[in-house]
């Protein structure tokens, strides 16, 4: 019999050949390898049990309705996506199919993988806006107010495009008296993200500008990814310098929009935002200024009636009318004073009149006069009660006129 691998070990007797586990998977490995449809092919289906390993290989399985397919993508195709596969999405993965020898099972080899319908790079684009969302990168409570009339503004864009010249052009004609300053970056490819970043943070460590402006003009969603990216987007919202966003034109968005303070619809656009315009500014101050020499002279004026009002005032044309006037004022105070005083005394008299009266009405004195004596111990303790005394101590009466020393002989 014809040995097709080197090392086969041929038992003779049953006129058969007997294949070792490994021949036999390398035989299926090389005939596999053998069909060229293999050896590039797309496959649509979802993914499921999708795993990352720390070796950076990629381990998943695509399956349909009725069957499924081991695969696997190397870390050195897996850097290359631009979105993040996750379980249960539709996708197209194209790759070869191949045997892996140690477990016999034949698996597709991803090179490339793109989700089904839409672009990775629409869903990278989503799954990235939902991930800051969650975060609170877009939240308005962060986004800081513009200056209103900066002195500053930074930009930071390509200085070979046609952006910054129109940019640069919108700001010299609407407010010439601020300065601008270009922080030249690449805005598109691998390299455009950390330059811009750079460029960002470079701004708000030296604190070179008021407002900054980050953009480029429009393109396709390849072109603007550079304002996509994870970097950019944390640099913009960590920036304390406030951040206008001007990527492409009107329908363009980008995830730089979201995060930063003011979004603009173009470049021209975000040169209008951020500084006033000079002219309707000078015709505003004009108007003020206007406004305010209206309003001096009228209160000039009426403070000139007002002196008139006083230079023809009494007190003024006669200055001694004012004290004549006080004069007889305090003579009728003091009149009035007077007599409430002689009212308040005649009242006051008449009541401790009625008062004495009434005291003397009152005075044990009065009752003396009438023929009674006030008997009191020796100490001018007054006696109530025969009980009080003993045989043979002294008392006193006190009579009308006069009073008695008298002895207790008897007490009954």
């Amino acid at each position: 019999m014809l040995c097709l691998f080197p090392g086969f070990q041929e038992v003779k007797g049953v006129d058969q050949t007997v294949y070792s586990v490994s021949q036999i998977n390398g035989l299926i490995k090389n005939v596999i390898d053998g069909v060229p449809q293999l050896s590039g092919v797309y496959i649509r289906g979802e993914l499921s049990n999708y795993k990352i390993y720390p070796s950076g290989h990629h381990y998943f399985t695509l399956k349909d309705a009725e069957s499924s397919l081991r695969c696997v993508m190397f870390k050195s195709s897996a850097v290359k996506l631009r979105f993040r596969p996750e379980h249960g999405m539709k996708v197209i993965a194209f790759g070869r199919i191949s045997v892996f020898p140690r477990d016999g099972a034949y698996q597709l080899y991803c090179g490339s993988l793109t989700p089904d319908g839409v672009g990775d790079l629409h869903v990278a684009f989503e799954q990235l806006k939902e991930k800051l969302y969650q975060e609170g990168l877009f939240d308005e409570s962060h986004k800081k107010p513009l200056p209103p009339y900066p002195r500053r503004i930074a930009i930071v864009t390509s200085s070979a495009g046609a952006a910054v010249h129109d940019m640069i052009r919108i700001l010299r004609r609407r407010y010439p008296i601020a300065k601008v300053l270009l922080l030249p970056v690449r805005v598109q490819g691998v390299e455009a993200p950390p330059e811009i970043v750079g460029a960002i943070r470079y701004a708000n460590r030296w604190r070179l500008a008021d407002v900054l402006i980050t953009g480029r003009g429009g393109g396709s969603l390849e072109d603007l990814w550079a304002f996509n990216d994870e970097r950019v987007a944390r640099a913009i919202y960590e920036s304390e310098i406030p951040v206008i966003s001007a990527v492409g034109h009107e329908p363009d968005v980008t995830i730089a929009d979201f995060v930063a303070d003011r979004r603009a619809s173009t470049p021209s656009n975000a040169a209008e935002i951020a500084v006033p315009d000079m002219t309707e500014l000078l015709r505003y101050l004009q108007g003020a200024e206007g406004s305010m020499t209206n309003s001096m002279l009228n209160l000039l004026d009426r403070q000139d009636k007002r002196l008139s009002e006083l230079e023809n005032k009494r007190v003024l044309t006669d200055p001694m009318a004012f004290l004549q006037d006080r004069r007889l004022q305090l003579d009728f105070v003091h009149q009035k004073l007077a007599m409430t005083a002689k009212e308040r005394v005649d009242t006051e008299m008449r009541r401790f009149t009625r008062l004495t009266a009434s005291l003397d009405a009152l005075s044990p004195l009065k009752v003396l006069g009438r023929g009674y004596s006030l008997a009191q111990r020796e100490n001018g303790g007054i006696l109530l009660d025969s009980s009080q005394v003993l045989p043979g101590e002294r008392i006193r009466l006190q009579l009308a006129h006069g009073s008695l020393g008298c002895k207790v002989e008897t007490v009954e």
